[in-house]
C-alpha cells in the first residue's frame, strides 16, 4: 500500500479551493489515468450543455478506473483539470465543495492544476480531468 501524505506547508499560501499544495508519496506502483470526459461506457456524451452532469460523469469514470486497478479516492495523488469556459470555474468549485468531502473523507484533497483550453476533443465536452494515483 502506498504511503501518501497530502500537505499544505506553512511556507506556501492557503489553497484557493478543494486541493492541497503538494503530495508526498512512497509507492510501489503509480497509475496514470488519461483525461476523463463526460462519456459513458458506450461512448455517448453525458450532460450536453450541463456542466454539473458532465462533472459527475467525469469523476464517475475516474472512480471506475481507480477501482479497476484495486484503488480508490484515497490513492489519488494529483489531478489536472481542463475547462473550456472560464465562466465554469465557479461551477467547478461548487461541484468540488459539494462532492469532494464525500470522496475524500479526511478532508485532504489532492493537488489540482486547473487549465483553460480552447476546446476538448469534441465540442460538447466542457471538462476533462487527468489523474495520477499511487498503489
Amino acid at each position: 500500500m502506498a504511503d501518501i501524505k497530502i500537505l499544505n506547508p506553512d511556507t506556501l499560501g492557503t489553497p484557493l479551493g478543494q486541493y492541497s499544495q503538494l503530495t508526498r508519496v512512497k509507492a510501489s506502483e503509480f497509475v496514470f489515468i488519461a483525461g476523463q470526459l463526460a462519456a459513458n461506457k458506450a461512448g455517448d456524451i453525458v450532460g450536453v450543455d450541463d456542466f454539473d452532469a458532465q462533472c459527475a460523469q467525469v469523476f464517475g469514470n475516474i472512480e471506475t478506473a481507480l477501482k479497476s486497478v484495486g484503488g480508490g479516492w484515497g490513492n489519488v495523488v494529483q489531478f489536472t483539470t481542463y475547462l473550456v469556459h472560464s465562466q465554469d470555474i465557479p461551477k467547478f468549485m461548487t461541484y468540488r465543495l459539494r462532492e469532494f468531502p464525500k470522496m475524500f473523507a479526511t478532508g485532504a484533497y489532492p493537488p489540482n492544476t486547473l487549465l483553460m483550453v480552447d476546446r476538448l476533443v469534441q465540442e460538447p465536452f466542457l471538462v476533462e480531468v487527468q489523474t495520477v494515483a499511487a498503489l
